[in-house]
């Protein structure tokens, strides 16, 4: 959990923005720098969850600190489209060396002690503590800033990973079998998920569960247009998280609970995200953060029941094509509420029920 909270305590996260129109840059050279760190995050998943499974997953991890730290500090050295530009692709690749390989070395860590079944609440706590750290993260933000400006944010943010690096050297990595070329293993993980049907499912069930969590980018646009004072506007978006943060931890607990739960908990959040839409504020945020928390109790519980189908070397490369599959169904959200607004991505959360319904059935025991 601590590694999990120190990643997150990134005092860019909340200012960078903000820091990319400081410079010069219009709404249409961000939203093209956002490009560049999604097809960057696209490329690199799948490839970087092949080479946890090849070599050392600690060592995998540690890589992606020193990568997103070095993204922060070419950010702080050289602020201009440039060097935004290739800071994203470095925190793109960084990304994609976290995703899946923390998942694959917390579980098969867990596992040689005979606590696998563990997973589920420790994952769901790494969650709550991403989120919980939104806390003392905008509050260094804001004193950072005031002190030294962009330039202190920056470096301090990179410090923070480089710290969070450090702190990976400390995971216990179990023995365990390596697996061959990069090449090979990357084919070898894609075909485990394409043959077996169980483990596909899965796969594609956690992909478009997780792709949902791009909602969370409009929490703030659809606290305005409820009413919500622009002043007011974090303070509300952060009770969502802190909502977020107890569903996640409600979700380490609920991954064994029978099968009808986790799909009636996405339904319900789907039904008020829709009801948020039109409520008035107060009861609109109440909706919002009730939705949010039930979105992730079933999200943790998803990557735990994935987690529980993958079997030999591969568990980072599967991992990490359901990461990639998350990237691709997080395009879908931008595209609903574009169309449609929070109605319509309420909607989308109701149509991945089915899914859930098949994929995210505990696995049966022989």
């Amino acid at each position: 959990m601590g590694w999990a909270a120190l990643s997150e305590l990134v005092p860019l996260y909340p200012l960078y923005a903000l820091l990319f129109l400081e410079t010069g840059l219009t709404t249409a050279g961000v939203s093209g720098l956002f490009a560049v760190w999604s097809v960057t995050a696209l490329l690199a998943e799948v490839p970087a969850g092949a080479l946890a499974d090849r070599g050392s997953r600690r060592g995998v991890l540690v890589c992606g600190g020193v990568l997103q730290a070095a993204a922060f500090a070419l950010w702080t050295v050289a602020p201009g489209t440039a060097g935004f530009a290739a800071g994203f692709v470095l925190w793109g690749v960084a990304g994609s060396l976290y995703s899946g390989t923390a998942e694959a070395l917390v579980f098969d860590g867990l596992r040689d002690v005979g606590a696998e079944e563990a997973f589920a609440r420790v994952n769901g706590r790494m969650t709550a503590a991403e989120l919980l750290v939104q806390v003392p993260t905008a509050a260094a933000a804001t004193g950072l800033h005031a002190i030294g400006g962009f330039e202190l944010v920056g470096w301090v943010s990179a410090a923070t990973c480089l710290a969070a690096a450090a702190l990976a050297l400390r995971f216990p990595e179990p023995p365990r079998e390596r697996t061959g070329a990069l090449l090979t293993t990357l084919r070898a993980g894609a075909r485990q998920v394409v043959r077996h049907p169980p483990l596909r499912i899965a796969v594609v069930a956690v992909a478009l569960v997780g792709g949902l969590d791009a909602m969370e980018e409009y929490f703030p646009v659809l606290a305005a247009d409820r009413g919500v004072p622009t002043g007011a506007v974090p303070f509300a978006v952060l009770v969502i998280a802190l909502a977020g943060a107890a569903g996640a931890e409600l979700g380490g607990r609920a991954a064994g609970l029978r099968d009808g739960l986790l799909p009636a908990a996405l339904a319900t959040a789907g039904l008020l995200l829709g009801a948020g839409a039109v409520l008035p504020a107060p009861a609109a945020l109440t909706a919002l953060a009730l939705a949010y928390g039930l979105y992730l109790a079933v999200l943790v519980a998803a990557e735990a029941r994935l987690q529980e189908r993958i079997e030999g070397p591969y568990r980072a490369t599967v991992s990490s094509v359901a990461g990639l599959g998350v990237e691709l169904a997080g395009l879908l959200v931008f595209a609903a509420w574009a169309l449609g607004g929070p109605v319509a991505t309420a909607v989308l959360v109701l149509a991945v029920v089915p899914v859930v319904v098949r994929g995210l059935r505990p696995p049966v025991l022989d």
